[in-house]
């Protein structure tokens, strides 16, 4: 990625940037969205309203208001259903948690909280949601969770899970994202609440183990025999996210050979490395936020690591170190497709736009069919949800897939799971990812791949929003003819958000942040290095002569 590495990344986080809890609450708590301003009104990205008090960008108006819309969203479709909701590590998670359910238990909403207080992974949620739907046509649950998942600790998050589990799909997030600014606007004038300690001990208000209830079901969809036969020796990382009293109970449940390298939890995040551009982020697939775990990788048969709310993966070999995760979910579609005789043998394989084209050259040895989505994880839910897909993954280590038997899991991204099979891989094939990713790239062909950002400015990332194939004024593609040029994802139709090129040995393709004033190109190349250097000169050319 060409970036400006920073001086501190990879290293122990210097006390000099570690947040200060106490005026974060304080700013959760006091500070007044301006909604005149625009990065202070409620804004639904890929995964829900996401910012930090200090700027005004999340606060206790932001979720009064956001979970005033759900209740009216709710009370407009019919459901009727338990709501269920969970809240990850982040110091803002809490606060944010406690304002939900002022306004849930005011509207009568029967609210599943967990047991204990204990902190609750993103496809907990997403699991208890399809657990409690199946079967029924009414009294449907729906979910909340509290999370910005790996950002940085000064940030918050809140996202809404439907009744399909999955990621809310856009016409849901601009409903409540509308509403919730409008009440902001009133002033809050409409929002219905009570104190927290009376909605703790609303009739209903419930709890719900979470931890018991996913843990007991994962033998339905991780080989834990062959894991315990073979005695694979494995290591975990929960980088004081939510899952972080999940690991033992999984490990004492199924008698695995487990470590919990580290239980701490820490809302500033104090024990992270610090991340490429200087800052903490808990993200398991940077090599510089993952320096414990690397630094164990010889102690451990395979290791392993998931973000702060658990519905991201990180996997790290004795072979190789930490694997990108184009790397890792490559050897995860040829494993399980071949691994799981019950999984009906039309399902297919999702992925994103920008994930890596091994993986349709996985599936086409494997005889399977391809579903290529834009970027976002809510593209997977439905076919997740009715067993069409098998498995659904982005390049940014997010995925999920079916149980053993064919039927659906979790329809949004389960970071524990990969995690796990990186374990019944080892176990099975007596290998690990690493070596086996090596074993594919011999038989398949290597990628070498990178991804670039430059700066832009709101015209133009409107502009490469809407760009064309017939924009893109070549048929050449460094060296190679242009076999497709995408603005539309093949699987759904679904617009990308920008552009993609394709010829026989490299891609590219380039699409506007939704949160930063930059646009990324991604590229790849199945020759080496420098074909790859020739790739991203040419896209930036291509992109720069398009948004001029």
């Amino acid at each position: 990625m060409s970036q400006n590495i920073s001086p501190l990344a990879g290293k122990p986080a210097p006390k000099s940037i570690l947040v200060d809890v106490p005026k974060l609450l304080a700013a959760y708590a006091d500070t007044r969205p301006d909604p005149s301003v625009t990065a202070q009104r409620v804004a639904f990205g890929t995964s829900g309203h996401r910012g930090s008090s200090l700027q005004g960008s999340f606060n206790e108006w932001h979720i009064l208001a956001i979970t005033q819309a759900i209740c009216e969203y709710r009370q407009s479709k019919g459901i009727d259903g338990p709501l269920f909701l969970g809240c990850d590590t982040h110091a803002l998670s809490q606060p944010a948690f406690e304002s939900a359910l002022e306004v849930l238990a005011a509207h009568g909403v029967t609210t599943m909280v967990s047991r204990g207080g204990e902190f609750t992974p993103t496809p907990a949620i997403s699991h208890a949601i399809l657990v409690h739907n199946r079967g029924r046509s009414s009294g449907l649950a729906d979910g909340i969770v509290v999370t910005p998942s790996h950002n940085p600790p000064d940030n918050g998050g809140f996202k809404y899970n439907p009744t399909n589990g999955g990621p809310a799909d856009t016409d849901i997030t601009k409903w409540v994202e509308n509403r919730a600014n409008a009440l902001i606007e009133g002033g809050l004038k409409e929002v219905r609440r009570m104190p927290f300690a009376q909605a703790r001990k609303a009739a209903g208000t419930r709890e719900h183990d979470y931890l018991d209830r996913y843990v007991t079901d994962l033998a339905n969809i991780v080989d834990f025999d062959v894991i315990r036969s073979a005695g694979v020796h494995m290591g975990v990382d929960p980088l004081g996210g939510a899952g972080v009293h999940y690991w033992a109970p999984i490990a004492e449940r199924y008698k695995l050979d487990l470590t919990v390298v580290s239980a701490t939890v820490d809302p500033q995040f104090a024990f992270m490395s610090v991340d490429w551009d200087g800052k903490i982020r808990m993200d398991p697939s940077s090599k510089y936020a993952m320096q414990r775990l690397i630094g164990l990788k010889d102690q451990y048969d395979v290791a392993f690591a998931c973000d702060t709310d658990h519905d991201r993966h990180g996997v790290v070999t004795r072979s190789g170190g930490l694997m990108e995760p184009n790397h890792y979910l490559s050897v995860l579609v040829d494993y399980l497709f071949r691994h799981r005789p019950q999984w009906s043998a039309d399902a297919a394989v999702g992925k994103t736009v920008v994930s890596t084209a091994l993986i349709d050259r996985v599936v086409k040895r494997l005889g399977r069919k391809l579903y290529e989505v834009p970027v976002g994880f809510k593209w997977f839910a439905p076919g997740l949800f009715d067993s069409s897909l098998g498995f659904g993954c982005e390049e940014s280590a997010g995925a999920s897939l079916l149980r053993r038997d064919g039927s659906v899991w979790a329809t949004d991204k389960d970071g524990l799971v990969p995690s796990l099979l990186a374990a019944e891989i080892t176990a099975r094939e007596g290998r690990d990812p690493g070596e086996l990713y090596r074993q594919l790239t011999d038989e398949l062909g290597r990628p070498f791949s990178n991804r670039v950002e430059a700066a832009a400015t709101p015209a133009q990332k409107a502009k490469l929003a809407k760009l064309s194939p017939d924009q893109l004024h070549t048929d050449r593609l460094a060296g190679e003819k242009i076999e497709q040029v995408l603005d539309k994802a093949p699987g759904n139709g679904a617009a990308i958000g920008g552009i993609k090129a394709v010829a026989a040995s490299g891609w590219f393709a380039a699409r506007p942040s939704g949160t930063e004033a930059i646009y990324k190109i991604y590229a790849e190349s199945f020759r080496d290095e420098q074909h790859l250097q020739a790739l991203l000169d040419e896209a930036q050319k291509i992109v720069d002569t398009a948004i001029a």
